[in-house]
């Protein structure tokens, strides 16, 4: 297990911060809710989140949206509804907001300065073909990083 360091540097008096590492989620849907939480208040990514794991809100899919179907009535050009990936991020808000308790930050006026999703070690398997063979089947995990700050409002 390797070390893991945020990619932004911070003042740690008025932000709070938490690493999600090497969560069994997908990689390419993890990038995309990312982008789409980073500067909504962290009460209103929490409400959002919760929204796509119930299949309310799709989540816009920019950059990885081969073969995505559109979202009719949504407003939205390309889209889905990633359960898992929206799970694993809504729960390092949440250790984020615990961290900003501790520090005696108030977690309902901080909004997310940063959210990053980056590869994590692949996890090989194989699984058992005909004749001898065996075909890979490897699991792909993420390290999320949320990092929250106090707005000056």
């Amino acid at each position: 297990m390797s070390k893991i360091n945020y990619s932004l540097k911070v003042k740690p008096e008025e932000t709070s911060r938490a690493i999600g590492h090497e969560l069994h989620i997908s990689p390419k849907k993890s990038m995309e809710i990312c982008k789409q939480i980073k500067g909504m208040k962290s009460s209103q990514a929490k409400s959002f989140l919760e929204d796509v794991i119930a299949l309310k809100k799709p989540v816009r899919f920019r950059r990885y949206n081969r073969d995505v179907p559109h979202r009719k009535g949504k407003g939205i050009m390309s889209g889905r509804y990633p359960k898992n990936a929206a799970l694993g991020i809504l729960q390092t808000i949440q250790h984020a907001e615990h961290n900003a308790e501790y520090k005696g930050l108030d977690p309902d006026v901080m909004f997310i300065e940063h959210t990053a999703a980056h590869r994590g070690q692949i996890i090989e398997g194989r699984m058992p073909r005909a004749q001898g063979r065996a075909t890979a089947k490897n699991k792909h995990t993420t390290n999320i990083e949320v990092i929250l700050k106090e707005s000056e409002e």
